[in-house]
């Protein structure tokens, strides 16, 4: 009795953390607020989701509502893909086509209609009872299980995209966006992991055990949530969409190869000018310093030196085997390493020669960094 008490305690928190949450991403301002709204219906769905373990029965001409409330599972991973969509992608729109999303949910409703929801309140108690052994419950945990996967690897795609995009087009500091919800899919495999040896636990456990494991998902669910919505809220600048609009060099270039009647691989396949192209964008990289602009993106270099963005998008990405990324950032560690050698500027600190360079984030810095020199600012500074 002690254990359904823990049990209904901490749901009840649960839910209210939950629900206070979805408030505040409801009514803040943003400018990003189809995202923080999508994230606001999952956290609602959530706390409807943690409900089920309170110690709380609905009166016996809505039992029904018992049923369907822990049918509401299934809308969650549909609203993280969205939601990872729109923190993705600033052009990002809901349309129609999304009730797709639904499907599920609404199968598993229909399922339900026969043995369940068109029933008297006598026999809607009676398949309570028998809940587990179920043919019902069966095929919905295989059904849980088959969306749940979907999603993880579908956000997995999506963010492998989002890289490949941001990489060719953009510099600093979305990678850490990436890298925020790839942890985020990351977390939701292993909770989802846990989850589903708990509901094992119900057919293979004591009831106690399973009671336990009722208790560790609801905190563990409770802290993700918590930490995702307090790095969001922290960490806004993890958090600017990107055009999903734009396309990849390897989209575009064997339509240009066919136009052109041409193969070229290398750059020393290429003719006079596509090698002047490549010396006069070296050239206006150390003469003007544009990377000197930490939110410089591609189009706004070609805009600079006159060359169409895709032109130049196939010269970096595809002739020069660098990501536009790479590319800028080079130029940016160049600069600090020579302000870090330069003995009349001892008195900058590393975080003052980040933002000065171009960077606005220390971790991207010290990140790139160490990639071209293999040594910390400091040590660079130290051994020079």
């Amino acid at each position: 009795m002690d254990k359904l008490v823990f049990l209904d305690g901490v749901a009840r928190i649960a839910v209210f953390i939950s629900l206070l949450l979805a408030l505040f991403l409801f009514t803040v301002k943003t400018e990003n607020k189809l995202a923080n709204r999508l994230f606001a219906c999952f956290i609602t769905f959530s706390a409807i989701d943690f409900s089920g373990l309170l110690d709380f029965s609905f009166p016996a001409e809505y039992i029904h509502l018992e049923i369907f409330r822990s049918t509401f599972c299934l809308l969650e991973m549909p609203l993280i893909y969205l939601y990872v969509f729109a923190v993705c992608y600033s052009d990002f729109r809901l349309k129609w086509k999304h009730l797709l999303y639904l499907i599920p949910f609404i199968v598993m409703n229909i399922v339900l209609m026969p043995r369940f929801y068109l029933k008297s309140v006598i026999e809607k108690q009676q398949f309570l009872a028998s809940f587990s052994t179920m043919p019902e419950v069966y095929f919905f945990q295989i059904l849980i299980e088959c969306q749940y996967w979907f999603y993880i690897v579908s956000i997995f795609l999506i963010l492998r995209k989002y890289k490949k995009i941001y990489l060719e087009n953009y510099t600093n500091p979305s990678t850490s966006t990436y890298k925020w919800l790839f942890q985020m899919n990351c977390v939701f495999v292993v909770m989802h992991s846990i989850t589903a040896s708990k509901n094992l636990l119900r057919y293979t456990a004591s009831r106690d055990v399973f009671l336990w494991g009722n208790v560790l998902m609801v905190i563990m669910a409770l802290s993700v949530i918590c930490w995702f919505v307090m790095k969001a809220l922290n960490h806004p600048e993890l958090f600017r969409g990107i055009n999903s609009g734009l396309p990849l060099t390897k989209d575009f270039l064997p339509k240009e190869n066919k136009e052109n009647n041409e193969i070229t691989e290398t750059v020393n396949d290429q003719d006079e000018a596509v090698l002047s192209q490549i010396a006069v964008l070296k050239n206006y990289m150390i003469e003007k310093e544009p990377y000197l602009d930490p939110s410089l993106t591609i189009q706004e270099l070609a805009n600079q030196i006159d060359i169409p963005v895709r032109d130049l998008s196939v010269l970096i990405n595809h002739q020069m085997d660098q990501h536009f990324f790479d590319f800028v950032n080079e130029y940016r560690i160049q600069k600090a390493m020579n302000i870090l050698k330069d003995g009349s500027k001892s008195d900058l600190t590393v975080l003052e020669i980040l933002y000065e360079v171009g960077f606005n984030s220390k971790s991207s810095f010290n990140t790139s960094f160490k990639k071209y020199t293999n040594l910390t600012p400091t040590a660079y500074r130290n051994a020079s």
